[in-house]
């Protein structure tokens, strides 16, 4: 007798939940398709629920699969354009370069300027609003945000000089992907920073009606607080654009000239290269030529400051030539 009630409660147990597990997946959302198969996995092969009846099969094409979406450039643009946001200056990075590719081939010269830093950029925005009450976009990495502390503090916020711009802020080393460890550091503090600057941010999603939502509330913020407000864009965020295919100008692209340079250095000289690529192409060649690497510097980070890296050297070693690749 008490056999049977074990068996009858453990039956009735297993319906309740096999019941349940068919409510969830009726109503998951697309993203919980997954979780609600794995409930129903484990509920055929729980030791209760092998007691009971046998739990149908359930059938793995009736969730919506998840689809992996891509911001198509012209789409940003056109919603900055829609809210008023008609003027880009910045520093490019590789996380926006296909937005960057877009206004390079698309957007005006005289609205569209490339700066030495990001706090240069900073500074033309503010320019701009001044002369035009419209607003500007600021493109950067996050490895460029200790460049625009000084005049978005002391000029752009709104106890100051009020004025509102858009930053767009690639953000390199976010927690959980993989990346070089300059960037790692810096992605980590990247949401802290803004915080500490009163800066408001959102990530801007990679589907047109999520980055709209996210476009008007920027937009709304401009309008009404008079300050900066940030999106913070995840790597693969854009879809790809490709700059037209244009001839050449000069004769030796950059890792040309670093081999036909390189050569005419002495065993003694010493060599501080900039951050990117042509760190990248000086390692190598020095590598190709089974070379020492004990006379270069590779500055893996550090925008723009290369070159006071290199006169940092040759005033300590004033008997050494040293050479800034920039």
């Amino acid at each position: 007798m008490l056999a049977r009630l074990s068996a009858l409660r453990l039956a009735r147990t297993a319906t309740r939940r096999l019941r349940a597990a068919r409510t969830y997946t009726s109503q998951a959302a697309p993203a919980s398709g997954a979780a609600a198969l794995n409930v129903a996995r484990t509920l055929k092969t729980s030791p209760t629920a092998a007691s009971s009846a046998a739990v149908p099969p359930v059938n793995p094409g009736s969730f919506t699969e998840l689809q992996r979406h891509f911001l198509d450039p012209e789409d940003f643009y056109k919603s900055l354009n829609n809210h008023g946001i008609d003027f880009f200056t910045g520093v490019p990075d590789s996380l926006l370069k296909d937005f960057c590719s877009y206004m390079t081939a698309n957007v005006s010269p005289k609205n569209h300027i490339i700066t030495a830093n990001e706090g240069n950029a900073v500074a033309a925005a503010g320019g701009y609003h001044m002369a035009t009450g419209r607003y500007a976009m600021v493109y950067l990495q996050n490895s460029g945000l200790g460049n625009i502390v000084n005049p978005i503090m002391s000029m752009a916020v709104p106890d100051v000089y009020s004025l509102p711009m858009l930053l767009l802020i690639g953000w390199r080393g976010e927690p959980g992907k993989k990346d070089e460890p300059q960037h790692l550091v810096q992605g980590m503090v990247t949401p802290g920073l803004l915080a500490s600057l009163e800066i408001p941010f959102q990530v801007l999603p990679d589907y047109k009606e999520g980055m709209e939502k996210v476009v008007r509330a920027a937009a709304t913020h401009l309008k009404n607080s008079n300050g900066p407000y940030a999106l913070l864009v995840k790597r693969q965020t854009f879809a790809q654009y490709k700059l037209p295919a244009t001839p050449p100008k000069f004769s030796l692209n950059r890792e040309g000239a670093l081999k036909v340079m390189m050569p005419q250095l002495s065993d003694w000289d010493i060599v501080v290269s900039t951050t990117g690529m042509l760190s990248r192409e000086l390692f190598e060649y020095r590598v190709a030529q089974q070379h020492s690497h004990e006379r270069d510097f590779l500055t893996v980070g550090s925008m723009g400051h290369a070159v006071s890296i290199a006169l940092g050297i040759a005033v300590a070693k004033p008997s050494r030539q040293v050479f800034c690749l920039d």
